[in-house]
């Protein structure tokens, strides 16, 4: 399994159509937190989050993470939520408020290029993101950089793709009935096995390094429900077939019961998934 990102591929532009694929579904991402709900308490476990602490929640979203962090560190620690998308951010603050917690930080930044003083954060939190940056060595070098030392990194990664029907069933039917892009985007399985993930933690300087994996199944009550709640978690990806023909997206929708298929359980679908959960420590 490679980390490299496709021959052609630009960053820049990569970046831009996440930023807008995210900012369009902030409000449904934040909707779909039931369906990760165990994989997210298995991070915060994983984090072992002490009150007091000062954490860095990046790849925020909508604070879903941010948000069951600061219950865990308040009243005399806080949370700073970081995204490159404002609007999922906005969502999140806004969600915050309506829970009680009108002491959420956030701030929109570029997981590569973090706007924090060194030494800033106790732990640094990053569910589900790492493999969406275009380089995440880099990221990793700079959450480094921003935890003080002694301060701990928990993330979250998907796991193989054959550990992961949730997103491969979507991506299949994708694959077969539209061409292949000209420069495709780097795959959001590509750390997830220790092989891949291991190295990139110790190039960026952490130390104890631990895996877990998390496994989780999600029901579904029809094909349908199963194709949106992949389009509210695609970020880029949901953006760009935005810009399909009308056609083509329901031709999408409809055939995407077939790929289905092997998952039908009763009256619904039961589609599995799992991720690989890594911690570390800053010297």
């Amino acid at each position: 399994m490679t980390t490299q990102t496709p021959s052609g591929f630009d960053a820049r532009r990569f970046k831009a159509l996440e930023r807008s694929g995210f900012n369009r579904i902030a409000s449904r991402y934040a909707d779909g937190a039931p369906l990760r709900a165990t994989l997210q308490a298995a991070l915060l476990d994983a984090a072992m989050l002490a009150p007091g602490e000062h954490v860095l929640d990046l790849a925020a979203g909508p604070g879903l993470l941010a948000r069951d962090a600061a219950h865990r560190v308040l009243p005399d620690g806080w949370v700073l939520a970081s995204d490159i998308a404002e609007t999922m951010l906005a969502e999140g603050l806004r969600r915050a408020t309506l829970e009680g917690l009108p002491d959420l930080l956030a701030t929109a930044c570029d997981a590569e290029h973090l706007a924090f003083a060194d030494g800033s954060f106790d732990v640094a939190l990053l569910g589900l993101g790492l493999f969406i940056f275009p380089d995440p060595g880099k990221a990793l070098t700079e959450l480094h950089r921003v935890l003080r030392p002694g301060g701990r990194i928990a993330l979250s990664v998907w796991s193989p793709r054959d550990d992961v029907p949730l997103i491969a069933r979507a991506q299949d039917c994708i694959a077969r009935l539209l061409p292949a892009p000209k420069v495709p985007r780097p795959s959001v399985f590509r750390l997830g096995t220790t092989e891949a993930l291991e190295p990139l933690l110790q190039a960026a300087g952490f130390s104890r390094i631990e895996f877990a994996p998390h496994a989780f199944t999600c029901r579904f009550a029809c094909a349908d429900d199963y194709w949106q709640a992949f389009l509210d978690l695609a970020g880029g990806a949901a953006e760009a077939l935005s810009r399909l023909p009308e056609a083509i997206q329901t031709r999408l929708r409809d055939e995407v019961a077939t790929e289905l298929a092997p998952h039908r359980d009763g009256d619904s679908y039961a589609v599995a998934g799992s991720v690989l959960i890594a911690t570390g420590q800053r010297a």
